[in-house]
């Protein structure tokens, strides 16, 4: 470490202005295999003359923006193209300083071959976090093999309304579980020598925007930003040793994200101790002068991020490149506030040894595997949700099915927007960059059944054209989104059709939901909000006709949001929720169907009753109702909720002391058996109530969980251990605070199926808790003879 900085220290001294300022810019190319290459700009290709090489890199680079996720080229041929800008870097330039490489990495490595995993919600759903940090260590294997020095992910937003587009990339709408995901992933992809950095995203309280519209104003207060959206974002810090953080689009209270120096500053590097890079979202600088119209100019825009605590523009080529000298020119930047910033960089630089290995091993490139893919198929098995079950699922043996809707067949319809299939421009269209061991639901439905017995109509379509061009940066769309949208289809009269072959068959699948996008190019995604909760296009007549055959009709939603489906939740048989699964979406969904995987998964989501109830969330406060309660007010299927093919008993629920000191901690126990006749997985959710607090509390607040495998007639322990701090919120000064008192302790298998209850009382005198506050519970299972 001492010795990187006085290298680092040695490198700063002898850099002019320019030089320091290049290190804090990212440049976004698009590299063709020959190592040519066009700029990525506020949505515009610049077709540069002379010499580009010189032009963008001759004084150096701090990052190359997305150098394989941006076109689907070759992932080894693509390297040999980066190794050239590297090697210009390493040989050409007056310092010798090499770029460092960041990608989008949420579901997987957002390259062409890579493995794509299942959305953030499938990861919520698993309720294990266990298994996401194993995923996420899959996915820093395959960046490391790539030579990517930083992934951007996890999202750590709280969902708070379905109408949000973004909500795909989410853990879920519970704060606890953001967070437990959030230090599993971020751990996972790290690694031990934390590389790949991991980004949290999106600093803070982007889930909450008005009317769920991408980037609109962020309306809470300091002290519930703290307590909700900000809680993920600590226990992360605070955990898992991240390496850097985003600051998101939006403003709150008038205020950018990106130029909040309360935030960025004082509660994220001086309250909670952060140590890694401040990065820009994409375009975010430029919005200061655009968009939120608090800079006059560029240099005024670089100023006010730079000073909030702003290290990296990504990617930047104008603002921080031009705008951050001429801020220095005018006083508005310090030189020695620039100097720490570039000694950053440069010492993060020196710690992943990009300087003594700068070049990319084109034939150590290790992604797309067999093993990965497994793993994949894992987490989208344990991601699903067996909503609704009157024991049509599993199918019986020797059923003939028929296999409705137009995500049935889809090649796209299992991936997240930030996979390959949705966000990589290709030569042959996003096709291409299907993973090779993907299957749609119907390919896998025909393996596990066999083709005979499997009719497939769509029924409708989503969408008439296929998808020129994906749409990836926010500077390619105006502002009413004109040029821009992919329009959904109208047709109906494959309708008739899909009637007649559930009629033929035994059973109906029925598989409706969203395609994801981005910015108009599908149903759900970045710059996809909607503003209603039915089914996109045509599928709600689907499934109101198919409904009317009288079959057993099974629903699989594959979606990015909950939707209402009111005819589905009251005619249909069963009710799958699969999310966006991922590259083993397919397999993992036929196999559920019939038998061979017991879906275990929760719903991290409240499905509400309503779009007017929006924004609907479990933990509310008892008052976001009205008064009376508005008869929309509520879920369909509460946060935390799913069924098995099994049934499980619990018992002995004990809480080993109902009163404790406020540094003590409580030790709850219950045993669980599968009272049922297959293998399965149940969930232990505990939640609190604070009774009488000094500020407004929520119903009920999830603080531990615990996911336990059990075969049948097979019983388990399982104890659960929550320190006196987890009953901690931030008060009325704005101070972590423990207050003694009663507390309700719900244990549930599901925010409303409460199996067990009991009274808690923290003694002692109201404290205000240390930084280093204890903000886990621990849980332990052990087996019962």
């Amino acid at each position: 470490m001492q010795q990187n900085r006085e290298r680092a220290q040695q490198l700063l001294h002898s850099m002019t202005i320019e030089e320091k300022v290049a290190q804090l810019v990212s440049a976004w190319l698009e590299i063709r295999e020959d190592g040519t290459f066009n700029v990525r700009e506020y949505g515009q290709k610049e077709q540069r003359t002379g010499d580009v090489y010189q032009e963008v890199l001759g004084k150096g680079i701090g990052q190359l923006t997305r150098p394989f996720g941006t076109m689907a080229n070759d992932p080894r041929k693509q390297a040999k193209a980066i190794n050239k800008l590297q090697h210009y870097l390493v040989t050409q330039t007056r310092l010798k300083i090499p770029a460092m490489l960041h990608e989008e990495c949420l579901t997987g490595a957002m390259i062409k071959g890579a493995t794509v995993f299942p959305s953030a919600l499938n990861y919520g759903a698993t309720w294990d976090p266990d298994l996401i940090g194993r995923a996420a260590s899959a996915i820093g294997d395959e960046l490391r093999s790539l030579g990517i020095h930083q992934g951007l992910a996890p999202v750590l937003d709280v969902a708070r309304d379905a109408r949000w587009g973004r909500l795909e990339e989410t853990f879920g709408e519970d704060p606890y579980l953001c967070g437990l995901m959030g230090i599993s992933y971020v751990k996972g992809l790290q690694g031990p020598g934390r590389s790949p950095l991991a980004t949290l995203k999106h600093f803070v309280g982007h889930s909450f925007s008005e009317g769920a519209r991408n980037h609109a104003p962020v309306h809470c207060g300091m002290r519930e930003l703290r307590n909700t959206f900000a809680l993920p974002f600590e226990m992360v810090v605070r955990n898992a040793n991240p390496g850097s953080v985003m600051p998101a689009y939006h403003d709150i209270d008038g205020i950018p994200c990106t130029s909040n120096y309360s935030l960025v500053t004082d509660l994220l590097k001086k309250q909670w101790g952060f140590d890694g890079l401040i990065v820009a979202d994409y375009e975010a600088i430029v919005q200061l002068v655009n968009d939120h119209h608090v800079a006059d100019d560029m240099a005024e825009a670089a100023a006010l991020a730079f000073n909030a605590g702003m290290d990296i523009e990504l990617p930047g080529f104008t603002v921080f490149k031009e705008g951050l000298i001429e801020a220095l020119y005018r006083g508005l930047v310090t030189d020695e506030a620039l100097d720490r910033s570039v000694l950053r960089i440069l010492e993060e630089k020196l710690r992943q040894g990009v300087f003594e290995h700068p070049y990319i091993q084109e034939d150590a490139i290790d992604i797309g595997s067999a093993k990965n893919h497994a793993l994949a198929r894992e987490v989208a098995e344990k991601s699903l949700v067996l909503l609704k079950n009157d024991g049509t699922l599993p199918l019986k043996k020797g059923m003939k099915v028929a296999l409705i809707g137009a995500l049935a067949d889809h090649p796209y319809a299992m991936f997240g927007g930030y996979a390959p299939p949705v966000h990589l421009q290709g030569s042959h269209g996003p096709k291409e960059t299907v993973p090779a061991l993907a299957k749609t639901i119907r390919t896998a439905l025909e393996d596990v059944m066999g083709k005979e017995q499997v009719l497939f109509e769509p029924g409708c379509m989503l969408y008439e054209s296929k998808m020129e061009r994906a749409v990836f940066f926010p500077g390619d769309v105006n502002e009413q989104g004109g040029g821009t949208a992919h329009e959904l289809s109208k047709d109906t009269s494959g309708i008739k059709r899909a009637c007649e072959a559930s009629s033929k068959a035994d059973a109906t699948i029925l598989v409706v939901g969203d395609l994801a996008g981005l910015f108009g190019q599908g149903t759900v995604g970045e710059g996809l909000d909607a503003s209603s909760l039915n089914l996109p296009g045509v599928q709600e007549q689907l499934m109101d006709e198919v409904l009317k055959t009288g079959k057993p009709v099974v629903v699989v939603l594959v979606s990015g949001r909950p939707y209402t489906m009111h005819a589905a939740v009251t005619d249909a048989r069963a009710i799958l929720s699969a999310w966006l699964p991922g590259e083993g979406g397919g397999e993992a969904i036929a196999r559920t169907l019939v038998g061979l995987n017991n879906p275990s998964g929760r719903s991290p989501l409240s499905f509400p009753k309503s779009v007017g109830a929006m924004p609907y969330v479990y933990n509310h406060h008892k008052k976001a109702g009205g008064l009376p309660t508005q008869k929309q007010f509520g879920s369909l299927f509460p946060f935390g909720h799913g069924l098995s093919y099994t049934s499980f008993a619990w018992s002995d629920f004990q809480v080993e002391q109902n009163q404790i000191p406020n540094n003590g901690e409580f030790k709850v126990s219950l045993q669980v058996e599968n009272s049922g006749k297959v293998g399965g997985d149940e969930v232990i959710e505990l939640y609190i109530h604070d009774k009488v607090a000094s500020i407004v509390r929520p119903v009920k607040e999830l603080k531990a969980f615990a996911r336990v495998s059990l075969e049948p007639g097979e019983k388990k322990k399982v104890l659960f251990t929550l320190p006196a701090d987890l009953f901690s919120f931030i008060g009325e000064r704005m101070e972590r605070v423990l207050e003694s008192g009663s507390f309700d302790l719900l244990v549930g298998k599901s925010s409303d199926d409460i199996v067990f209850a009991s009274e808690l009382s923290i003694l002692g005198e109201h404290k205000v808790l240390p930084k280093s506050w204890r903000c886990l519970s621990s849980v332990s299972i052990v087996s019962v003879s």
